[in-house]
């Protein structure tokens, strides 16, 4: 007897553990960059929607897995006739995670915010065709547009657009308050970001109680991490030498998808002599795409040609118009009267695309008498030296904002680019709805800023995700910046 009571101990102790590992919670995310503050709605830091978006806060609408744009914080909307005005009616029930409500009234701040004339959002743009936000009762809040923009619902699934309260904003940047699946609980700087499930959420229960976000910058501290499983994913993993090691051990799931980040060797068009044509057309021809790809991503890449995403169907591929061709590099120059080179300045924001790309490519241009001095910079540096104050050469960034074309129409975006006549096509671009004009637009749009050698067209950023095999429910591909978690689990 004594021995069948022990023998069933210890079968509901082992059906305990079973059910203890199936029933596990937390999760780990690493992140090779952490952001810099934690408003979405006034960086241009990527780094904060890889935490925050849909997770902490959420817009009127949002991006799914597969890029597709589908209802948010707003159940439906009514668009007028003539495009100029969209009527959103919004859930029902929805709070705050300090508890109180969201309504109209929020919409509204949001909006207008993201809009002002002093706003310090970094997609103001997107949203300064709006002329009006009404709102007609607790749950419907009106946008009227100056023009009919056919982006509309998608500007409004960006991060940038996401609504938050005024009785948070003044502390927004260290204590975020919104709407998602994940309250924020704390934040120690230069180490980790934790959340925890919101049991107030309007939405589906996400499986996961708590997450932890693990900032990681070191590409080999980042394989230790995941080989050791102190870290339960790394998404974005910045080390592609070290995949095939993870494909091979079952331990481990590896995803290779594709992202919206449109990596270049970004120039100060209005820096001299990148102000000369000659100049940026030689420097297009001095890179060889490949083997950047090769030498800093292990081959994962693929050239581009332009500021757009290969997977798109309006892709246009004009990697031809910038080849790499050193001897036409050098008589460009000549040309431009520097048959000698110059000397510039290439600043590398910490991921390793950059940092590792950029070693080869400022090899590339010496090659060819272009004489760059590689300046290493932190995140929240690239923001204030590049970013905002344009003051830089050269810089290696990857844009990973979807559809974001739209910049090259900005003549004080920080590359500085003014061509009226792109500025007018990406005007008409907006107010057209017809499928067939839009392709053929997008198409026009691809190959003026490849003409115009507006920047050095690299490569799209591949998106490797390592994690534990029994982690399930993370997206591939990556249509926006963001880890997605309210899908998230544990197989047994």
């Amino acid at each position: 007897m004594s021995n069948l009571r022990t023998l069933f101990l210890g079968v509901s102790a082992a059906a305990l553990l079973a059910g203890a590992a199936f029933a596990k919670s937390d999760i780990t995310v690493a992140l090779q960059l952490e952001p810099p503050h934690l408003d979405p709605t006034s960086a241009a830091a990527g780094a904060i929607d890889s935490v925050l978006y849909s997770n902490v806060f959420e817009g009127l609408t949002r991006f799914m897995a597969d890029g597709s744009v589908v209802p948010g914080l707003a159940e439906s909307w009514e668009i007028s006739a003539d495009g100029l005005s969209y009527t959103f009616k919004l859930r029902a029930g929805v709070t705050f995670h300090d508890g109180t409500a969201m309504d109209a009234d929020d919409v509204k701040f949001s909006l207008d915010r993201a809009r002002a004339e002093d706003s310090t959002n970094a997609q103001k743009a997107l949203y300064a065709g709006i002329t009006d936000v009404m709102v007609v009762d607790p749950m419907n809040v009106k946008l009227t547009l100056a023009e009919a923009n056919g982006s509309m619902l998608f500007n409004l699934a960006w991060g940038d657009a996401v609504i938050v309260a005024p009785e948070s904003i003044e502390n927004i940047k260290q204590m975020p308050v919104g709407t998602g699946a994940f309250k924020f609980v704390n934040w120690v700087q230069g180490d980790k970001i934790e959340l925890a499930r919101n049991d107030s959420y309007w939405g589906a229960a996400p499986a996961l109680e708590t997450a932890t976000f693990k900032f990681i910058s070191d590409s080999t501290a980042a394989f230790a991490a995941v080989m050791a499983q102190d870290v339960d994913v790394f998404a974005g993993f910045p080390a592609p030498e070290n995949l095939p090691q993870f494909e091979a051990d079952p331990r481990f799931q590896v995803l290779v998808g594709s992202s919206e980040g449109e990596t270049i060797l970004s120039t100060n068009n209005k820096m001299p002599p990148f102000d000369n044509i000659k100049v940026r057309k030689a420097l297009a021809h001095a890179i060889d795409r490949q083997a950047i790809i090769d030498g800093a991503l292990f081959g994962y890449g693929t050239p581009i040609g332009t500021h757009f995403a290969p997977h798109n169907p309006d892709y246009v591929d004009l990697t031809a118009m910038s080849a790499f061709d050193p001897a036409k590099s050098k008589a460009l120059l000549a040309e431009a009267g520097l048959p000698d080179g110059f000397e510039t300045t290439l600043h590398l924001p910490p991921p390793s695309y950059a940092r590792r790309g950029g070693e080869i490519i400022a090899a590339q241009l010496a090659e060819v008498g272009i004489k760059a001095e590689i300046i290493n910079v932190e995140w929240a540096q690239w923001l204030e030296t590049v970013f905002r104050g344009k003051t830089f050469g050269l810089t290696v960034i990857s844009h990973t904002e979807p559809f974001d074309i739209g910049i090259y129409a900005r003549p004080d975006y920080y590359f500085q680019y003014d061509n009226p006549e792109f500025q007018a096509l990406m005007t008409k671009l907006n107010a057209t709805a017809d499928p067939a004009m839009r392709s053929d637009m997008i198409a026009q749009a691809q190959t003026t800023i490849s003409q115009d050698y507006v920047n050095g067209y690299l490569f799209q950023l591949a998106f490797p995700t390592v994690a534990d095999a029994k982690v399930q429910g993370l997206w591939e591909n990556a249509p926006t910046q963001a880890t997605d978690l309210t899908g998230v689990s544990w197989s047994n």
